[in-house]
């Protein structure tokens, strides 16, 4: 799996945010948005931006999840 934005998604929902606004308020693209739907990397440049926005840390936005081998 690798990592789960899964604190970002609750943060929108206690923010009473859109996935829309908050493209609109950092400039993050669909493809980015989507990309972290699917638990794929992105940039440091989006994490920054994410996190500058809601004035967070990156554990507040982020979680890493190891892989179990089967």
């Amino acid at each position: 799996m690798g990592f789960s934005y899964k604190p970002l998604w609750k943060l929108l929902i206690d923010k009473d945010m859109t996935k829309k606004k908050l493209m609109e308020q950092t400039g993050i693209s669909k493809s980015t948005i989507d990309k972290m739907g699917r638990g794929e990397t992105i940039s440091l440049n989006i994490v920054d931006k994410i996190c500058k926005q809601f004035d967070c840390k990156v554990e507040d936005i982020m979680e890493y999840k190891e892989e179990i081998a089967k």
